[in-house]
């Protein structure tokens, strides 16, 4: 069967622009009521009954029977096996992949995520300590697609925070292991791992069961069910964000070749029908030419029909007046990748706000961010990137002020403290700032 892609094809010189564009942009994070119907009934009954909840979930949706939740645990001894057992290929990508991220996170770590105290003249010392969360759950999707990546992403940074313990969680739909997720968790350090997914995972990971820890916070993807659920438990733990489709955005000045941003569009488009994929630039003939490469790449690629829907459904081609308009519409997309397909990405990235990461030059393709260049792949999406950040180091950790008053200071920082209290009409604060003060 043939697969056509049609993205959209705009121009910033057209009077219908805006209209046009709000269009091919909009996209609703709007849940269906009947999954969040769903979802309401499963936490609730997970929280009720534990185990025995979890168990029935995972024989229903994802035709796994286990007499118990000894069934569904991987491990340590399965995880290892499972990386022996890959190719000697995998298993350097895997280690080589892992030692990069956890040496950027180490970095990242380094430039502001530590302790730190300092005295003021009268001697009052003021800081903040930096503590790990104890116990985190990672939620690896399974099932269509298994995501080793996203598993590092998550792992790695946490253990370079000084997370206690790191719980996973992936569903194996039938059965099926993928043994590349499982290498992955032995070369990240997993101390536990349930082979259980879905709504019912992330309530075992919120509230805890006789075998499934509680956690304090939850990171990783998942589909509609789980992004439904990250949200509801939302509170009784801490969650990374709720993830809406993938994104890419490509500022092109034409140097690139035409076939190497296609492809570039392709490897978000292939997520699913959903993800979004754009291209900005301001030469026309460039423009047709990665169209020319869509059309001639599509029918070589095995996820052709998800391709053809996503660029046909939420894809684009823009035409800007220059690169310096391009800088601005992508400012107000704030995608999740934002490529600077160019000789000269420096000139332009100085002029971009908003944006998950940014890949500077023709030679970084997002596809590198993804798997092994170090940085963190788990992105804000819809938008959000203009208020929020990639998952960090940051993340796996707390903040805790740290203030010790010295008798001197005391004295001052009570007067004032004073006043300030019998001005809301709180006269115990008052009173407790001044019993400190000297007679």
């Amino acid at each position: 069967m043939t697969f056509t892609a049609t993205p959209a094809r705009l121009s910033t010189a057209s009077s219908d622009f805006e209209q046009q564009f709000a269009a091919r942009l909009h996209w609703s994070a709007e849940q269906d009521a009947a999954i969040e119907h769903r979802v309401r009934d499963i936490l609730a009954d997970v929280r009720s009954r534990g185990d025995a909840a979890v168990l029935e979930y995972t024989e229903r949706f994802d035709h796994v029977t286990a007499a118990s939740m000894g069934g569904l645990e991987l491990t340590p001894q399965e995880l290892k096996a499972a990386f022996e057992s890959l190719p000697a290929v995998q298993r350097e990508a895997l280690e080589v992949a892992a030692a990069r991220i956890r040496r950027y996170h180490e970095w990242q770590k380094r430039q502001g995520g530590e302790t730190a105290t300092y005295r003021d003249e009268d001697g009052t010392l003021l800081g903040q300590k930096i503590t790990p969360l104890d116990r985190v759950g990672i939620y690896v999707p399974g099932g269509k697609a298994a995501y080793p990546s996203s598993l590092l992403m998550n792992a790695m940074p946490a253990h370079v925070a000084g997370v206690g313990e790191i719980v996973m969680v992936v569903p194996t739909p039938r059965g099926e292991k993928n043994p590349l997720v499982l290498a992955a968790a032995h070369v990240a350090g997993v101390s536990r791992a349930f082979t259980i997914g879905g709504a019912q995972a992330i309530a075992a990971l919120a509230y805890g069961t006789a075998t499934v820890p509680k956690v304090d916070k939850i990171t990783g993807p998942g589909n509609a069910y789980v992004a439904s659920a990250k949200k509801h438990v939302f509170g009784t733990v801490g969650i990374d964000m709720i993830a809406g489709p993938s994104e890419i955005l490509v500022l092109a000045d034409g140097s690139t070749p035409a076939d190497w941003v296609a492809m570039d569009l392709f490897s978000q488009a292939e997520h699913d029908e959903l993800a979004q994929s754009i291209l900005l630039s301001p030469d026309a003939a460039y423009i047709d030419a990665v169209k020319r490469e869509i059309d001639r790449l599509l029918p070589t690629m095995p996820r052709a029909e998800i391709i053809a829907k996503s660029l046909s459904g939420r894809g684009a081609l823009i035409h800007t007046r220059s690169m310096e308009e391009a800088c601005e519409i992508s400012n107000r997309i704030a995608p999740e990748h934002l490529e600077i397909s160019s000789n000269d990405p420096h000139r332009w990235e100085p002029l971009l706000k908003h944006a998950g990461a940014i890949f500077l030059g023709a030679y970084t393709s997002e596809s590198l961010g993804d798997y092994c260049a170090g940085p963190n792949h788990v992105l804000p999406t819809s938008g959000t990137a203009r208020f929020s950040s990639p998952l960090s180091v940051y993340d796996f950790q707390k903040r805790s002020s740290l203030i010790e008053v010295s008798q001197a200071g005391a004295q001052t920082l009570g007067r004032i403290a004073r006043v300030l209290a019998l001005g809301e009409g709180l006269q115990a604060h008052a009173a407790a700032a001044e019993m400190r003060l000297s007679s």
